[in-house]
C-alpha cells in the first residue's frame, strides 16, 4: 500500500481548499519521501508507492489528480504505469522522472500521453511548477468539454422534430466550428438568439466570451461606443474609459441581434472592423487588434433593405457568408405539441401553486390552427398565461386568449375583408392598402412574413401600404 507523506489537512490549509492529490512512484524510498515531502510543502496531498504492485493498488483505490512516476520501477516500467493511469483516468496528467541516460524513453512517454518529464536530479520547485501547469491545462480542457456538452444539450433541447428544424440543426452543427460569419434570418420570436448561443458553444471558441448586443435597443449615438469602446473624456458623460463589446468578445463570439436596424454610418465602421480586424475606441488615435467571430440576426429582408438604400451591400456580403433561415412556427406546426408541453412544464415549475396539468384536445387543435405571428415566443407567453389563469387541471378553449379562437385567428381572407371593408365598394387600390395593413398587423409587423404570405415582394408591399395621393 502507498505510504502517506503528509497530512491532508495541512495541504488543504496551504491551498485554501481541497489539495490536489499526487501519487509519486519511485523504488528508492529516500527519493520518494523527499519528493512527497517537498510537494506537501507546496500544498499538494502527496503520497508515494515503491513498487508497481503498490502503485497499481493505489490507482485502483483512489482517484489521483496527477501521477509522477519513475521510468524504472520493480515489476513493470513507467510506460506501463502511464498506460494504466490513462486508461483509468484519461484526464489526469502524468509526469515522468528519469535519469539523463534514459531521455529517449522519456520522450517516448510524451508520445504516449505523458504531460512532461524531468531528469534527475531536479528541484522539487520545478516539479511542483510542472504539476500546477498540468492541472491548469487539464482544467481548461475539462471546461471546454463541459461547454461542448452544454451546447449539445442546448441544441438537443431546442425543440424541433420537423424537417425544417432538422435542416437548421444540421447546418449549425456543420458550420459552428469554423470562424466564418453566420447570418440568422427569421421572424421575431423564432429563437434566433438561442441558436446564436448554440453556434458559439459548439465552436472552438466555446471557452471564450459570448457577447450579445441588440442593435435596435441602444440609441445610435451610444451604439458606436458600446461596440468599439471609448476613452475617458471622449464625449460628455464619458467619465471612465470603456473597452467595448468587440474587445470583451475577443477570442469568442459577438452576436449582433437586429443588425438590420443599424444606421448606415455605423455600418461603414462595422465593415471596416470586419475587414481589418482592429477597432478604434471613440476618442482614441490607437487601434486594438481583435479576434471575434460574428453571428448576426435580423427579421428584415436585407436585400430589400439594400435596394431601398437602408443597408450596405458590401456589409451584407461580409455577413452573409453562411445564412441560416429559421422557419416561422406556422411552417413547423408539427413541433407545436412538444413545444406546448415543454412550456407547460416550465411554467408549472415556476408557478408551483398553479392547478393546470394538461391541455384539452380542443385547446391543442386551436393552437395548431392559429397562425402564430409572434412565433415560438408568442406560444410560450400563451402557455404562461393559461397556466396562471386556468382554474382547473385541464385547459379549455375559454382559457385561451380570444385572438386564438376568433375567426380572424385563422387568417380567413373573406372574414378579413368583412372586417376591413364592411359594406363599402372601394377602389382596388384602397382594398390593397387595407388588406396589406391588416395582414401586416396580423403577422406582428413582420414585413418579410407579410410579403411571403401575400405572394409579393417588399417593393410591392411598400406600394400597397402607401396612402393614395389626393
Amino acid at each position: 500500500m502507498p505510504r502517506e507523506a503528509a497530512q491532508e489537512g495541512q495541504a488543504a490549509r496551504e491551498t485554501g481548499g481541497p489539495a490536489p492529490r499526487v501519487l509519486v512512484v519511485d523504488d528508492q524510498r529516500a527519493m520518494a519521501e523527499m519528493v512527497t515531502d517537498g510537494l506537501a510543502d507546496h500544498g499538494f496531498d502527496a503520497r508515494f508507492a515503491l513498487t508497481a504492485e503498490e502503485a497499481t493498488l493505489a490507482i485502483d483505490e483512489r482517484n489521483y489528480d496527477v501521477l509522477v512516476t519513475d521510468l524504472r520501477i520493480p515489476g513493470t516500467d513507467g510506460l506501463e504505469l502511464l498506460a494504466l493511469s490513462r486508461a483509468k483516468s484519461p484526464a489526469s496528467p502524468v509526469i515522468v522522472m528519469t535519469a539523463f541516460s534514459a531521455v529517449d524513453t522519456a520522450i517516448e512517454s510524451i508520445r504516449r500521453g505523458a504531460y512532461h518529464y524531468v531528469t534527475k536530479p531536479f528541484r522539487v520547485e520545478e516539479l511542483a511548477l510542472f504539476i500546477r501547469r498540468a492541472l491548469e491545462e487539464s482544467a481548461l480542457r475539462h471546461e471546454a468539454r463541459a461547454l461542448r456538452k452544454a451546447l449539445r444539450s442546448t441544441l438537443d433541447n431546442v425543440i424541433g422534430d420537423s424537417a425544417a428544424m432538422r435542416e437548421v440543426f444540421d447546418l449549425i452543427r456543420r458550420v459552428a466550428d469554423s470562424s466564418a460569419p453566420v447570418l440568422l434570418l427569421g421572424e421575431t420570436g423564432t429563437g434566433k438568439s438561442l441558436l446564436a448561443r448554440a453556434i458559439h458553444v459548439e465552436s472552438a471558441r466555446s471557452a471564450a466570451p459570448f457577447v450579445t448586443v441588440n442593435c435596435s435597443a441602444i440609441p445610435e449615438n451610444l451604439l458606436e461606443s458600446e461596440l468599439f469602446g471609448h476613452v475617458r473624456g471622449a464625449f460628455t458623460g464619458a467619465t471612465d474609459a470603456r473597452l467595448g463589446l468587440f474587445a470583451e468578445a475577443n477570442g469568442g463570439t459577438l452576436f449582433l441581434d437586429e443588425i438590420g436596424e443599424m444606421s448606415l454610418p455605423l455600418q461603414a465602421k462595422l465593415l471596416h472592423v470586419l475587414e481589418v480586424g482592429r477597432v478604434r475606441p471613440v476618442g482614441s488615435d490607437k487601434d486594438r487588434k481583435v479576434d471575434v467571430r460574428i453571428v448576426a440576426a435580423t427579421n428584415r429582408h436585407l436585400r430589400s433593405s439594400v435596394a431601398a438604400g437602408l443597408f450596405r451591400e458590401d456589409l451584407l456580403y461580409r455577413l452573409d457568408v453562411i445564412a441560416v433561415d429559421v422557419p416561422p412556427l406556422r411552417r413547423r406546426k408539427e413541433d407545436i405539441p412538444r413545444l406546448a408541453a415543454h412550456f407547460l412544464a416550465a411554467a408549472q415549475s415556476r408557478h408551483p401553486k398553479a392547478t393546470l396539468r394538461r391541455l384539452s384536445r380542443d385547446v391543442m387543435d386551436a393552437l395548431l390552427a392559429y397562425a402564430w405571428p409572434g412565433n415560438v415566443r408568442e406560444l410560450e407567453h400563451v402557455i404562461e398565461r393559461i397556466t396562471l389563469l386556468c382554474p382547473g387541471e385541464q385547459a379549455a378553449l375559454a382559457d385561451l386568449p380570444k385572438n386564438l379562437t376568433s375567426p380572424a385567428g385563422a387568417a380567413n381572407p373573406a372574414r378579413a375583408a368583412d372586417m376591413a371593408f364592411g359594406d363599402e365598394v372601394l377602389p382596388i387600390r384602397e382594398i390593397q392598402r387595407r388588406y396589406a395593413s391588416w395582414a401586416l398587423q396580423k403577422l406582428g409587423g413582420a414585413k418579410m412574413a407579410t410579403c411571403e404570405a401575400l405572394g409579393i415582394d417588399s417593393k410591392t408591399l411598400a406600394k400597397w401600404l402607401k396612402e393614395p395621393e389626393g
